[in-house]
């Protein structure tokens, strides 16, 4: 009957993939707990198992006495005489028996079944906890098999991964049976299992694509010093050489740009700027800006915060669109930047247009009244300003801003 039970306990552990020495370990406990009930929770006892021969062995230990005034963990004299043992044993030695699992009944035996099933269950939870927290920040491979409306579920290796909207890249389209890639983000315990977070839009993932597709990253003769990432729209790159033969920028776009296209392609054709990172501030954040060119940049390194100046033509490439550059540049630096447009002198502009040939953008009324009052060009208009503007009958203050922006534009177009 030994035998019988420890094979029916080894099959469900193979069914779980589970380690011979901890089914072991688990049936000894097991047994421990069915001894304890029927024999009470102070009996002294040791529970034995041999996987390779499929056998259990329990021994009970007791105090002879003459008379048992604790059953638990005493036994009559009288008592050891009737199970015949050949020993000469004496009132005060402790008698071990060996206890035969028929002795259990059925019930127990079933219970014990129960329990183990249900250790068993734990243990996997536990072993799914550990491999996958020990795969933090690591890139898996699996398969879609459920698109649901905030969150996608994938396979990985016959384990549930969870890929919620918020790790998502934006307007990215996800079919069941798909192969997607992802970088474990985060594994938490629950009461149906762990729960395995996978993310494509944490700058883990993107740092982990660079070190996959750039050797020298992988190698650490280039280091990444930063990342900003806004998933599916931009992202920003900094990295630094630790060899100064290596160009960091150009080993990570590639020839052609290979390399940087293959990331690219990965996050849905997110555009990734790569620069190189720089201790200098200033520096740094020119780069971080770029392309856009600055006039002046003052820090205030304690407090964090940055000023810059640019000609009102770089303003647009500053901010970006929406706004995306200059968040990335701040997230990237660290850094608050606040830009100060400065209007470009009117001796700058390389080419003057007659005000004739912004009928079209500014009206024929308009451009007729002007001409009648002497403004013939754009840049006599600019330098009269708003007040000169607002003193011809029939444009106000307003009217008068509108016609400077409108022509203002005429040559941060050209």
């Amino acid at each position: 009957m030994n035998s019988a039970i420890v094979e029916s306990f080894a099959q469900m552990a193979r069914e779980k993939s589970l380690d011979k020495d901890v089914l072991g370990g688990i049936i000894e406990e097991i047994f421990g707990v069915l001894v304890k009930k029927k024999y009470g929770q102070d009996a002294n006892f040791e529970v034995i198992v041999n996987m390779d021969k499929g056998d259990i062995q329990i021994f009970l230990e007791r105090l002879i006495v003459e008379t048992v005034e604790d059953p638990e963990t005493e036994i009559s004299f009288a008592e050891v005489e009737e199970n015949g043992n050949e020993e000469e044993l004496e009132i005060g030695d402790y008698y071990v028996e060996e206890i035969p699992l028929s002795s259990f009944g059925r019930r127990l035996i079933n219970l014990a079944r129960q329990t183990l099933n249900q250790r068993i269950r734990e243990v996997e939870k536990e072993i799914v906890f550990k491999e996958y927290n020990d795969m933090l920040g690591e890139i898996i491979v699996g398969d879609i098999y459920q698109v649901r409306k905030n969150d996608i579920l994938v396979n990985h290796n016959k384990h549930e991964l969870l890929l919620p909207r918020s790790e998502q890249i934006p307007r990215e389209r996800y079919r069941k049976g798909d192969t997607i890639r992802a970088v474990v983000k985060e594994v938490r315990k629950s009461t149906q299992g762990p729960a395995i977070i996978i993310s494509r839009a944490d700058n883990m993932f993107l740092r982990r694509l660079f070190e996959i597709e750039i050797p020298e990253i992988y190698d650490g003769i280039i280091d990444i010093r930063g990342i900003a990432r806004e998933p599916g729209e931009r992202a920003k790159v900094s990295v630094e050489s630790q060899d100064q033969r290596i160009d960091a920028v150009g080993a990570c776009v590639g020839m052609k740009g290979v390399r940087i296209h293959a990331i690219v392609r990965e996050l849905n054709n997110e555009n990734i700027d790569v620069i190189n990172y720089s201790d200098d501030p200033i520096i740094y954040i020119q780069r971080a800006l770029a392309p856009a060119k600055l006039k002046a940049i003052e820090i205030n390194e304690d407090e964090k915060k940055c000023t810059v100046w640019a000609d009102s033509d770089q303003v647009s490439l500053i901010v970006g669109r929406n706004g995306v550059n200059i968040r990335l540049a701040i997230k990237l630096t660290g850094y608050e930047i606040d830009v100060i447009r400065e209007e470009k002198a009117f001796d700058e502009y390389e080419d003057d247009i007659e005000l004739i040939d912004l009928r079209e953008e500014l009206g024929e009324e308009v451009v007729d009244m002007l001409i009648e009052n002497r403004f013939d060009t754009a840049v006599e208009v600019l330098s009269g300003g708003v007040e000169e503007l607002a003193q011809i009958d029939g444009i106000d203050e307003e009217k008068a801003k509108e016609i400077i922006e409108i022509i203002k534009d005429q040559f941060e177009e050209e």
